[in-house]
């Protein structure tokens, strides 16, 4: 796994080098010089760790935000002494969000998530006609599925929307199973980008997905096997 590790601090990079003992790591101790790499050598990593707080004039956050408006499959895990970035962590759709003084543990269960989404992802996508104009989107690009009058819209991480012809009944068989779940006559949901079950909505990107009596159980079911995939 090729990995970017951004931190001013050459003890805590040099912590987490010896962690990811045996992946293609590079140490940036300078935010610019990893901002470079992307943008003018079109370098891409499969998972960058960012510390937050750095004495440069570019903190984690921001590198975050201009890496992303890059690379937009980034994978990003942020690294810091607080946890008061929780809320910016998760706007940018951080995998992860590490607290110093960061534990191999921790190190080795991010790494073993990120092969198991790498093999749920490999060779998923949805494919969409609409107006004359056919793609593919891949399903770990997918936050959610809605149906309004005989039209489905794909809602994607980036904030797009692609509408399709189709029947969400036709969609369900197709697609159901490990990724996504019906939870509604008119939703389906990646539940991999599920940030919570509360009450009978699933929150995904800070939009509420209703869940109806006739999907809770299986919905909930879901939910939770997930949560102990991420703590396995």
């Amino acid at each position: 796994m090729k990995i970017a590790v951004c931190d001013d601090c050459h003890e805590d990079a040099m912590r987490l080098e010896t962690f990811l003992e045996g992946q293609d790591i590079r140490l940036y101790f300078d935010p610019q010089r990893l901002l470079a790499d992307v943008e003018n050598r079109q370098m891409r990593f499969d998972l960058y760790l960012l510390d937050i707080f750095m004495d440069d004039s570019m903190g984690g956050i921001e590198l975050a935000e201009r890496i992303r408006a890059r690379d937009e499959e980034a994978v990003i895990c942020f690294v810091s002494t607080s946890d008061a970035f929780y809320r910016q962590a998760y706007d940018l759709y951080a995998v992860q969000y590490l607290l110093k003084p960061v534990q191999e543990a921790d190190v080795r269960q991010l790494l073993e998530r990120l092969v198991r989404r790498r093999g749920r992802e490999r060779d998923q996508r949805l494919g969409y006609k609409w107006r004359g104009q056919a793609g593919f989107i891949p399903y770990s690009r997918i936050l959610y599925i809605d149906s309004r009058e005989h039209t489905l819209y794909i809602h994607c991480q980036d904030g797009s929307v692609q509408a399709c012809k189709g029947k969400l009944d036709d969609l369900e068989i197709q697609v159901c199973g490990e990724v996504f779940s019906r939870c509604h006559q008119s939703f389906i949901v990646n539940m991999y980008h599920v940030n919570r079950l509360e009450g009978c909505q699933l929150l995904v990107a800070g939009q509420g997905i209703p869940i109806s009596r006739r999907y809770f159980a299986e919905v909930k079911s879901r939910y939770q096997e997930i949560l102990f995939e991420e703590v396995d």
